[in-house]
């Protein structure tokens, strides 16, 4: 008998070498993304207005929608939140008075030197999860598997429930921690020019 297993290294091989060079271009497209925010969130935007406009026209997978939209939820509030929660860091401050902050910590008194807010969740990753988020749900849309029958009318209003709850939460911890996580939209920019 004539054994074929000695195709199977080579074909591997090349199979290996083909994603490895396909992981490669792949990252080099988000390397070369990463400075054009603005239209990054364009394409993820277009991407979930087209989601968004399949699901009104097909009248069906609402419920790929409503999990579409708690994981965005749930990113933006990574997004919200400081690296390290204020309340953790004022207990770790009364357990170890002597020892220094560390970086991420925000100031918690006046004379406390100044520490740049450091989210949770960067942009970029916020970015690029909601965008494979947003592509996940389209193609969960082409399958009728997926396409629950559920009354969408209670998962909005669940999900606006969620929504409020939540970011009334959110910006009461702001509130209370004194830390404004859009802090550098308001800040100068000098130009390269004169």
């Amino acid at each position: 008998m004539m054994d074929d297993s000695a195709g199977t290294p080579a074909l591997s091989s090349r199979a290996v070498g083909l994603f490895g060079n396909l992981q490669m271009h792949y990252q080099t497209l988000l390397d070369k993304s990463t400075p054009h925010s603005g239209a990054r969130w364009g394409l993820t935007g277009g991407l979930l207005f087209m989601f968004l406009l399949r699901i009104v026209l097909a009248q069906g997978w609402f419920i790929i929608c409503y999990a579409l939209g708690i994981y965005m939820l749930n990113l933006f509030l990574a997004f919200l939140t400081p690296k390290i929660d204020p309340e953790m860091a004022e207990e770790l401050d009364e357990a170890e008075a002597a020892s220094e902050s560390g970086p991420g910590l925000l100031p918690v008194k006046n004379d406390d030197e100044f520490r740049p807010f450091i989210r949770r969740l960067p942009e970029f990753k916020f970015w690029l999860n909601s965008t494979k988020a947003v592509l996940l749900s389209c193609v969960c849309s082409f399958f009728t598997v997926f396409d629950i029958p559920v009354y969408w009318p209670i998962l909005l209003f669940y999900w606006m429930f969620l929504f409020v709850i939540t970011m009334r939460r959110q910006i009461e911890h702001m509130i209370k921690h004194r830390y404004v996580p859009f802090a550098n939209f308001g800040k100068q920019r000098y130009s390269r020019g004169k």
